[in-house]
C-alpha cells in the first residue's frame, strides 16, 4: 500500500510532524510505502476558487501524491481547539477524488490536554470528503508529549513512554489493517 501523512504544522519541528515522521518508520518497517508531506517545508499558497493554481509546484506534488494514495495520515497540532490553518488551507485545496474511498487516520499533539477537538474536526472533513475515518486517532498532550519529544530526540526514556510507543503502533497497526481490507476491495471490484 502507498500511505501519504499530511503534517499540518506551519512550525520547524514541531510535535505533530514528528509524529507523522514516526508513522512513515512504522508503516515502511511493515512493508508499505509512506512519504511525509510537511506543510512547513512544503508551503501552499491560500486556497482562492477564482484563482487558476494546479500549476503551484507543491499543489501539484500534493494533488499527484494524495490521488496516488490508497490510504492518508492527518497530522495536526491543536490550535486553540481546532485544527491549524496550513492543515485546513491543504484540505481546501483537495476534492472527494482525494479522499472517497479512503482509509483516515486522524492525529494531533496539544501543548495543553489532549487534542481531542482538532481530531472531531478532522473526522468530519473526512466525511463531507468521503473518506473513510479509522476507527481510532492517537493524539498526544502535555506529559506524553513531552515525553513522546524526549523519546524522538534518543534521551533517556521517560516513564510512561513506551506506553506512548506502544499506542501509537497499536492505533497505526489497526489503521493499516482497515486501509488493507478497504484497498483489497476497491482493486477487486476494479478488476
Amino acid at each position: 500500500m502507498n500511505i501519504v501523512i499530511l503534517a499540518g504544522s506551519n512550525r520547524n519541528n514541531a510535535t505533530s510532524t514528528r509524529l507523522g515522521e514516526y508513522a512513515v518508520e512504522i508503516i515502511r518497517g511493515q512493508g508499505h510505502q509512506a512519504s511525509l508531506f510537511d506543510l512547513y517545508q512544503t508551503p501552499l499558497p491560500f486556497y482562492a476558487p477564482d484563482e487558476k493554481q494546479a500549476d503551484h509546484e507543491h499543489l501539484a506534488d500534493l494533488n499527484t501524491r494524495m490521488l496516488a494514495a490508497d490510504a492518508i495520515i492527518l497530522s495536526t497540532p491543536e490550535y486553540h481547539g481546532s485544527i491549524s490553518g496550513v492543515l485546513k488551507n491543504a484540505l481546501d485545496h483537495l476534492s472527494q477524488a482525494h479522499f472517497s474511498g479512503k482509509t483516515v487516520l486522524s492525529i494531533s499533539s496539544s501543548g495543553g490536554a489532549v487534542g481531542v477537538s482538532s481530531l472531531l474536526q478532522l473526522q468530519a472533513i473526512v466525511r463531507n470528503l468521503h473518506g473513510i475515518n479509522a476507527q481510532e486517532w492517537i493524539s498526544i498532550g502535555g506529559a506524553q508529549r513531552r515525553q513522546f519529544e524526549a523519546t524522538f530526540d534518543g534521551y533517556e526514556e521517560y516513564e510512561g513512554s513506551q506506553d506512548i510507543e506502544d499506542r501509537v503502533q497499536r492505533v497505526i497497526g489497526s489503521f493499516l489493517n482497515l486501509a488493507q481490507t478497504l484497498t483489497n476491495a476497491r482493486n477487486s471490484t476494479m478488476s
